[in-house]
């Protein structure tokens, strides 16, 4: 996996009215922290960010570098991963980003995303293609996290899956959950009705209340009256 270069810079002020400063000014701001360091407040330029970062999928190995080394030598050269992205609910701008510093010699948990590739067997007979997850959790070095996982769908017939067990992964890492686990089938074609059928089936099951209501009554003979008299 190839490793992401971040340019950074410590922040002292904190609250609302210092982030909305440092948006303005074209900054993300951002914490750093990690199990073996105090949590840190940086800042990342927007541009960068968003050129980076921003459009990666699943968990990307970061490294930030502070004033090309000649700054902070405490946030300098650290080895990150995203834990958290904020973005706004309309504009989508980033809003906050938090960084997780690890440890390359330790084995961690991430989420990878799957991808499918080919068209399945049973697609082709009129089935439908249904991803049940897009990403699975795996367990590996922090350098030797894959960037997706692919799944060949190809074979896949109407009603069979592929489950966690038969993932093709790199080697050193691990799939996490149950084995048994459905990750994407394929479902069976969905037959809908066709109007001028359905308007046909509703005319058929209608007719004979239909013809018990336009048929006409007949009024019964009066007592002790016989047909044709009087």
């Amino acid at each position: 996996m190839e490793t992401v270069e971040v340019q950074i810079e410590r922040r002292t002020g904190n609250g609302k009215g210092e982030a909305r400063k440092l948006r303005r000014g074209g900054k993300v701001p951002a914490v750093l922290y990690g199990p073996k360091r105090a949590t840190a407040s940086i800042a990342v330029q927007t541009e960068e960010f968003e050129r980076k970062v921003g459009h990666l999928e699943g968990s990307h190995l970061i490294r930030l570098v502070h004033d090309g080394g000649q700054g902070d030598a405490e946030l300098h050269d650290r080895m990150v991963l995203v834990r958290d992205l904020q973005r706004h609910p309309v504009t989508r701008a980033v809003l906050h980003a938090d960084f997780y510093e690890v440890d390359l010699t330790e084995r961690l948990t991430v989420s990878v995303p799957l991808r499918f590739v080919g068209k399945p067997v049973g697609v082709v007979e009129g089935g439908i293609l249904q991803p049940i997850q897009r990403e699975v959790e795996v367990e590996c070095l922090p350098t030797e996290i894959p960037e997706f996982i692919e799944i060949d769908v190809s074979g896949l017939t109407i009603h069979e899956a592929v489950h966690v067990a038969e993932l093709r992964l790199p080697e050193g890492v691990t799939a996490l959950g149950d084995p048994a686990r459905p990750l994407v089938t394929v479902l069976p074609p969905t037959v809908e009705e066709k109007p001028a059928e359905a308007a046909e089936a509703a005319a058929v099951e209608g007719a004979p209340a239909e013809a018990a209501a336009a048929a006409p009554a007949t009024e019964p003979a009066a007592p002790g009256k016989k047909g044709g008299e009087g």
